[in-house]
């Protein structure tokens, strides 16, 4: 991970140096006095690239002065428009100017310190890479980045509001990780073991085996993983931090005193997708290592609220299998009972994300009494076609979370839009010989109608139960570089969650 340092704010004497500069302004403070100190290089530089402040655009001045490897200058825009989200921008393509430095210097020194703090969080989200089984990479492709000074106007203040931010982005990294994991190695039982890792946040970390799933009464799930080799596993999850004591530093207990009216995060597990019987075709199969990034969100969402010691007693609760097609796999027109006690008749094996979440959203439900429950899955192919990957599919039964999810969106970049919900739409998926069939009546609105299934297992008989469904099989994995995402895992939810829990329901 890149080490992010807050220095104050002085015109260094050499290295590789990133400068912010507005849209339509001259240089000012450290950018000011290296202009100086190049007798008027960087201006007539500047000109000479076109580069006029132009949020993103960037110039880069090699070996302008002695001692001096580059300067990479960085369009902020307007500003005016500029927020912590465009500062993360700007840091992210920061990191990425200066990848080939072993270590390089920000001057922030004219940014608020909260946004020079945003600044760090963008360049180490940006900075992350998933090499460890890359052996034969030339030193020369390697980034070399590992610490950046970022040169602010108050770095103590800038130093205070990175602290949550950090712990934020080892939540995204941790995700990353797992995402990343191919599905040889990340196994449900040892995504299982990686999350208990956690327990050294403060975490109180479970994990139920077949065994204990079975007792349950969790037909649906152990209907997914019954053809797989690989065991299932459930892991509960629980963040006590509502009380926490005053004091720096202390970690509220991890067990001990209940839980009360808690939040609760419940993610779509399915360590490698083949479809099962219904089995998808080759071509692009391999991504299917990636249909429990609903699941790694979840965990990294956690890591983060304990990491940051987020005042809010939070639950995240995840369940993993694999889907294969064997001698014991699920056949299609199989009929299962799910833990809540209503019967499902399995049409398509491939429909799976849906039977997990049926039965670890009505165990949250009965075991916590939440007071919301969000789950998110790489659910539908549909929900694709309709938002393409800029937003991910929100479904909610209530308006007010709906609302609070979509401006967190807004705030972090993780996009959300609201999709419909109804009994047109639900009707769908009644069955001739059980309660629900796992699949409508064919392609149109199969993100909808897998929404509906799974608001069937939140049980609003005896009061309301807000809930929201994320599908982000859209946003799960990036096919090129964006500012503040490298190529590969994004990590999708886990700061769209953060940024909701901070917001609206710490105490």
């Amino acid at each position: 991970m890149l080490d992010i340092a807050f220095a104050k704010a002085a015109l260094p004497k050499s290295g590789a140096l990133a400068l912010f500069i507005a849209e339509a302004a001259a240089p000012t403070g450290l950018a000011a006095a290296l202009d100086e100190h190049l007798a008027g290089g960087l201006t007539r530089a500047l000109a000479a690239a076109k580069f006029t402040g132009k949020k993103g655009q960037t110039a880069t001045l090699l070996a302008p002065a002695e001692g001096f490897t580059r300067i990479v200058a960085i369009g902020l825009g307007k500003a005016t428009d500029l927020t912590a989200r465009s500062a993360e921008q700007a840091g992210g393509h920061a990191a990425a100017a200066l990848k080939s430095e072993e270590s390089a210097t920000i001057a922030a020194d004219e940014l608020p310190p909260e946004l020079a703090a945003h600044i760090g969080l963008g360049a180490r989200l940006r900075a992350y890479r998933f090499d460890i089984y890359r052996t034969t990479i030339k030193p020369e492709d390697k980034p070399k980045l590992a610490k950046l000074t970022l040169l602010a106007a108050d770095p103590a203040k800038s130093r205070t509001a990175y602290a949550p931010l950090q712990a934020v982005a080892y939540g995204v990294e941790f995700t990353r990780d797992l995402v990343s994991e191919p599905a040889n190695i990340l196994t449900p039982a040892i995504m299982a073991d990686r999350a208990e890792t956690l327990e050294s946040l403060g975490l109180k970390v479970e994990i139920f085996s077949p065994k204990d799933m079975a007792k349950l009464g969790f037909g649906a799930l152990l209907g997914v993983a019954q053809g797989s080799a690989e065991e299932a596993r459930m892991v509960v999850m629980q963040w006590h931090g509502a009380a926490q004591s005053e004091k720096p530093g202390e970690k509220p207990a991890k067990g001990g005193k209940k839980l009360k009216n808690p939040i609760a995060f419940i993610g779509k597990g399915v360590t490698f997708d083949t479809g099962g019987i219904s089995i998808k075709p080759a071509a692009g199969m391999e991504d299917m290592k990636w249909d429990m990034a609903g699941a790694g969100a979840v965990v990294g969402l956690m890591a983060a609220l304990a990491g940051r010691k987020a005042r809010v007693d939070a639950i995240g609760i995840v369940g993993l299998v694999e889907n294969m097609p064997s001698g014991t796999a699920q056949r299609p027109g199989d009929v299962v009972k799910s833990y809540s006690g209503q019967t499902i008749e399995v049409l398509n094996t491939d429909a799976e994300g849906r039977l997990v979440l049926a039965d670890v959203i009505a165990y949250t439900q009965k075991r916590f009494a939440p007071r919301f429950m969000i789950d998110l899955a790489t659910l539908t192919g549909a929900i694709i076609v309709g938002l393409g990957h800029e937003y991910a599919g929100l479904f909610a039964n209530d308006d007010a979370l709906a609302d609070q999810l979509i401006a967190a969106g807004k705030a972090t970049g993780e996009g959300v839009w609201r999709m419909p919900l109804g009994d047109a739409y639900d009707k769908q998926i009644n069955s001739d010989i059980a309660d629900m069939k796992n699949i409508g009546g064919g392609r149109a609105g199969g993100s909808i109608t897998a929404a509906q299934f799974i608001q069937r297992f939140v049980d609003t008989k005896s009061g309301p139960m807000p809930w929201a469904h994320l599908d982000i099989a859209g946003m799960a994995w990036a096919a090129k570089d964006s500012p503040t995402t490298p190529k590969g895992a994004t990590a999708f939810g886990v700061r769209l969650l953060d940024c909701l829990v901070a917001d609206h329901y710490e105490s």
